[in-house]
């Protein structure tokens, strides 16, 4: 994630963010640990990866493997890689050329998805100019693409005008979620695995993306702008741009039945990579909800039913892309903790209590 934060494309320009924070911001965690006072759900803290920049890693359905996005070496921007769950056999799985986002393993490991801009640019492409804040770039030749478990023979998915990312597969493997531009807005959509059959889930103006199925695969989550007013008109100049603010965004969910969001969150702070437990009452999400400065994100887990919410990392600094393995035995995350310089990010595994 480069000058991105959250998938991809977006989601990798939140590291960005976090070249403001340095480990060491807070009392150093007992010797044999990496975790921070307070972490009472997170035990044995592995670190996975070891300097550059390393985020959205997600398990395969069997839990053995992650893939996960990197800024490493000599890369200029993010390539794909996989690795096991104990961080061995680390390997690039993407050509290297363009940028690349968001992959996730099909449920049968027989192949990955993930969104590159590599069909029309070999060289990385330029990052945002920031004179008007802080955005996050929409590059519009992102589109989606399936290729081999190691990444050969990639397949191009989606082939429309502007952005198309964020795709994650369900858990049966019979469709993949993802967001796109197509219709003039930032909305979630629906395909089947080659690619056919899409279909629109959100309407209402604003940045939809990022979005997860439960386990069940009936359900999804995402995280949502709804900009009104000048806000709105800004931000519908910044798309006309390829560019979004990612200030204000509230989580929801959906019944893939019904098609009717429902808004879990309401802190007005930046709450983004949202993952299902696998007892589908509980979404464990990243937020910046607790500092004014809104530098610092942690973990945080939402009851769908009760809004309650409980903090899960403390550490100061940031802490980010969770998603727990199938069973729930497992959490891996994205984190700064420990960082030898200035916004290195590396991925985190730990057993879930």
């Amino acid at each position: 994630m480069t000058d991105k934060v959250i998938s991809g494309m977006i989601f990798v320009l939140l590291l960005s963010w976090t070249g403001w924070l340095m480990a060491g911001d807070v009392a150093v965690p007992g010797a044999g640990t990496l975790a921070f006072p307070g972490e009472t759900h997170l035990t044995n803290i592995r670190q996975l990866t070891f300097g550059g920049q390393n985020a959205e890693a997600y398990f395969s359905a069997d839990g053995k493997e992650l893939i996960f996005q990197s800024t490493r070496g000599a890369l200029e921007c993010d390539a794909i890689f996989r690795m096991n769950s104990d961080g061995s056999q680390l390997r690039q799985v993407s050509s290297g050329q363009g940028v690349t986002t968001c992959a996730f393993i099909a449920p049968d490991n027989r192949s990955i998805i993930y969104a590159s801009t590599h069909l029309r640019h070999e060289r990385c492409p330029p990052k945002p100019d920031h004179s008007r804040g802080y955005v996050w770039p929409l590059y519009a030749d992102y589109d989606i693409f399936r290729a081999g478990p190691e990444g050969e023979d990639p397949v191009r998915l989606t082939d429309t005008a502007g952005y198309d990312a964020e795709d994650v597969y369900s858990p049966r493997g019979d469709r993949i979620v993802f967001t796109s531009v197509r219709g003039g807005d930032l909305d979630l959509y629906l395909m089947n695995p080659d690619g056919s059959g899409v279909e629109q889930l959100t309407f209402t103006p604003g940045y939809d993306g990022g979005a997860f199925f439960s386990l069940d695969g009936e359900w999804i989550v995402w995280r949502a702008s709804r900009p009104q007013g000048q806000e709105l008109a800004d931000y519908r100049a910044l798309l006309a741009e390829d560019l979004v603010r990612p200030g204000k965004l509230e989580l929801y969910i959906m019944n893939l039945k019904e098609r009717k969001p429902i808004r879990i969150t309401d802190n007005g702070a930046a709450n983004f990579g949202p993952y299902w437990h696998p007892d589908g009452r509980h979404i464990i999400f990243a937020s910046n909800r607790d500092d004014p400065q809104g530098r610092n994100f942690d973990l945080y887990l939402v009851d769908i039913d009760t809004r309650n919410i409980e903090r899960i990392t403390t550490y100061d600094g940031f802490d980010g892309f969770p998603m727990f393995s199938q069973d729930g035995k497992q959490l891996v995350f994205a984190s700064n903790r420990f960082g030898k310089v200035a916004g290195e990010t590396n991925v985190f595994i730990a057993d879930w209590q």
